[in-house]
């Protein structure tokens, strides 16, 4: 019986049997004791100890074990490759076998991916799986990294196509063995080495392809100022290699925290700031740094969203690259896409373009060139969809990271706006053809859909863009700013400041604006479409800060109010989603402006087209408030102005004269302060506690506070539990003081969108958490002794 070879692998001692691996043989050169080989495998491959490689067994006993487990060869092969590829070998014979290993593994991993799994089922042990146990991973691990060892001063080499094959086993894998991506996540120096394989094109795409496959699952985020030359590297790029870095930018610049979700409570939310600020920044914002210190960054970036399909690259380079893709799980999903599209489109045209799997020759069937590249505009165009739907992702997450004024200033400068703009027919929102561009096992509809998946993408970067930042004029175009500066002319009052300072080469061009596009789009789509929720997220967001009556005309004068309220009381939405958004897009719409309730008056002009707005507001209060606070301050306002036009919308209003009774007031404040806890508050219903200040500030400013706090005392007993409101609005109120003295950002919101001082929101608060119980306006005046529990450490339940 031949010994396995004492120089294989990077160590001397590998060929050395240990006393466990000759226990489990029942003794040197003997046959293994009755059991399962793999199972003492998995074993080792878990401890460390044991039976871990092929190495450990010999030639025969492998060759003898295969015909009865049927292995197909690997370990035998796994045997020879780690004969082969020594510190001083020249690596051609290490070659041969990996191209012999290749094939067996990547077969599986296309089963896998196009979800024919009847080949997995019938092998009891797949390829993958016997490749990755007799030690294979951890073997292309170390032949990969061979270049960073260094032999009497000189570093090793390996050539390019050595590493692709490497590389693209341990992709397939990754695609079809459990553990294996999170084993070699957590080898963080061969994540860091990874980078620098992206340096050669003929490697880039495997190589980011499994980092990006990696990092999905490294519990721990990496540090970009950890790789080596990354200016450099990034840099060296081309277009289309950066736009396939952005997909593991998505990963490397976005917060793990889930604290980050809307519907992740405010305390964990608070705990998890605390946290960070003696921490320092997070790994998220150390990358972003990193990569808006890279010079042109930001601007090629800009540059790859505005590109026209017909600036792409070359059909010859995207079909090379599709080629390429063939074989990787995430791509071949795009590809299998492409591919039938392309069949219809080639029936239809009588042109036949054929994609052969990789090592494909003309001998075999590959058409000739000239065939080839007769690539479907189809496929130019979701080509051109991949790329830019990433680019716009990490976009956006610069857009709402820390250095936000540096990145808007840069898409400003580099007409971001005006290029999206300028693609928004033929490609953003393009008309789909009878053939839907769709993902494999996906549905036209379905949010994973390419062409669905960059709309929504483009609407968040709007979303971001226009959020609470002047740059948001250059959404429109030149006559639309003249437009503005018209309707605040007519109304005598001074224009915004940001448009007089909006730089006017650097909005959109053409007949309309990206914001007109967008109301156009919007007012077209069906009832039931998913986009609903994010246009109207991302017109809202062109209103929000101080309220700008020019900027509501405009839109006024667009047709959206009676569109939104067609989608609320006409259609009767459904989804509590679209519903908030479309609530919350109306207040901004309509807050302080006399001209929009008149136009709501005109179209809500039946008590039974009232009674159907009503019941949507009532049916969630979470979504409806922020309309509800608008409606309450608008007619605080109201109220205190001498004006014939306003006189005559407070009296013909519904809406202002269902809001103004106080019943009506006490109903909402009731509801808004029950729903709600300290325990349970998020990003989203925070509003409901911010909505019930408005209703008591303005309270105050009427002298009433006290007759509202007694209502509610009132309302309490007659729910038969005394107490248990307004000790839940004190903790609310405690938590308010934590949550908003300490944070700049959210203060100004608040007194932006109110036009009531922070310092008023403060001292009201103050007021009501007075311990004084001979305070008239202090909670605790209503709240009797034995239902007293207002000393409740929250943070700590």
């Amino acid at each position: 019986m031949a010994a396995a070879p004492a120089a294989a692998g990077a160590g001397a001692g590998r060929g050395r049997r240990s006393a466990a691996t000759v226990a489990a043989w029942g003794g040197w050169g003997g046959r293994p004791r009755p059991g399962n080989i793999l199972l003492q495998l998995r074993q080792g491959q878990l401890t460390g100890r044991g039976l871990v490689r092929a190495v450990q067994f010999t030639e025969t006993f492998l060759t003898e074990r295969d015909k009865q487990s049927k292995w197909s060869g690997i370990p035998q092969l796994l045997l020879k490759l780690y004969a082969t590829s020594h510190l001083h070998s020249d690596f051609i014979e290490c070659q041969n076998i990996l191209k012999e290993i290749s094939p067996l593994l990547s077969m599986e991993a296309m089963a896998f991916v196009t979800e024919d799994r009847k080949l997995t089922q019938e092998t009891t042990y797949p390829n993958t799986y016997i490749f990755d146990l007799f030690g294979g991973v951890d073997l292309l691990v170390e032949i990969l990294m061979r270049p960073t060892i260094s032999i009497r001063g000189q570093k090793l080499k390996i050539s390019d196509e050595m590493s692709k094959d490497c590389l693209s086993i341990l992709y397939n894998t990754c695609v079809c063995t459990e553990g294996v991506t999170k084993r070699l996540a957590e080898k963080n120096d061969f994540v860091i080495f990874l980078f620098t394989l992206m340096t050669s094109k003929k490697t880039f795409l495997q190589t980011a392809t499994l980092i990006e496959d990696i990092l999905g699952v490294k519990k721990e985020m990496i540090r970009l100022d950890e790789v080596p030359n990354l200016s450099s590297l990034v840099s060296n790029f081309d277009q289309q290699q950066l736009a396939n870095f952005c997909r593991i930018l998505a990963v490397t610049i976005s917060e793990m925290d889930t604290g980050n979700d809307d519907k992740h409570t405010l305390l964990a939310k608070n705990a998890q700031h605390k946290k960070s600020l003696s921490l320092g920044p997070s790994a998220a914002e150390i990358n972003q740094a990193a990569l808006l210190s890279i010079p042109g960054f930001v601007e090629r970036l800009c540059k790859l969203a505005t590109r026209k399909v017909s600036e792409s690259t070359g059909t010859a380079s995207f079909l090379q690259e599709l080629e390429e893709w063939y074989t990787w799980l995430d791509n071949a999903l795009v590809l299998d896409a492409l591919m039938r599209v392309a069949n219809e489109e080639s029936e239809h045209n009588q042109a036949s373009t054929v994609f052969p799997p990789p090592g494909a020759s003309e001998e075999n069937g590959l058409p000739h060139t000239s065939a080839r590249t007769q690539l479907p505009q189809s496929m130019k165009i979701m080509h051109e969809i991949m790329y830019k739907l990433e680019v716009l992702y990490v976009l956006c997450v610069l857009l709402m990271g820390r250095q936000r004024n540096q990145v808007h200033r840069m898409i400003a400068e580099f007409k971001l706006i005006p290029g999206l703009n300028n693609l928004f027919d033929k490609l953003i929102w393009r008309k789909h053809s009878a053939s839907a561009l769709v993902l494999h096992g996906h549905n036209q509809n379905c949010d994973c859909s390419p062409d669905i998946t960059l709309k929504i993408q483009f609407l968040r970067l709007l979303q971001s863009f226009s959020d609470h930042h002047e740059n948001k004029y250059l959404l429109l175009n030149n006559q639309e700013l003249n437009e503005l500066s018209a309707i605040s002319l007519k109304a005598n009052i001074p224009e915004v400041e940001a448009v007089l300072n909006t730089d006017r080469s650097l909005v959109c061009d053409g007949k309309r604006g990206l914001l007109t596009r967008l109301l156009q789009v919007m007012k077209k789509e069906p009832a039931e479409s998913s986009f609903r929720f994010w246009q109207a997220r991302a017109v809202e967001s062109f209103l929000r800060g101080t309220t700008s009556y020019a900027d509501q005309m405009f839109l006024l004068k667009r047709g959206l109010l009676e569109h939104i309220l067609y989608c609320i009381v006409d259609s009767e939405c459904k989804s509590r989603d679209v519903l908030q958004s479309y609530f919350d897009l109306l207040g901004e719409l309509m807050k302080f402006n006399v001209d929009a309730f008149k136009r709501f008056n005109k179209y809500i002009n039946t008590d039974a087209k009232f009674q159907v707005f009503l019941k949507q507001i009532n049916s969630s209060l979470v979504d409806s408030n922020m309309l509800v606070r608008c409606v309450t301050l608008s007619l605080d306002r109201f109220e205190n102005q001498v004006d014939m036009k306003v006189a005559e919308v407070l009296s013909e209003c519904r809406l202002l004269a269902y809001i103004s009774q106080v019943p009506t007031q006490m109903s909402f404040l009731f509801r808004l302060i029950n729903i709600i806890h300290v325990q349970t508050l998020t990003q989203e219903n925070v509003s409901c506690l911010n909505t019930s200040l408005v209703i008591l500030m303005l309270a105050r400013r009427k002298e009433r506070l006290p007759l509202y706090l007694r209502l509610l005392q009132r309302m309490e007993h007659s729910k038969k539990y005394p107490g248990f409101l307004l000790n839940n609005f004190h903790n609310l109120l405690r938590f308010w003081q934590q949550h908003y003295l300490h944070k700049d950002k959210d203060s100004t919101c608040l007194e932006n969108s109110s036009c009531i001082s922070f310092s008023y929101w403060k001292e009201t608060v103050s007021i009501l958490l007075n311990p004084d119980r001979q305070s008239p306006s202090a909670l605790v005046s209503y709240i009797e002794e034995p239902y007293m529990d207002i000393d409740r450490d929250f943070t700590e339940e």
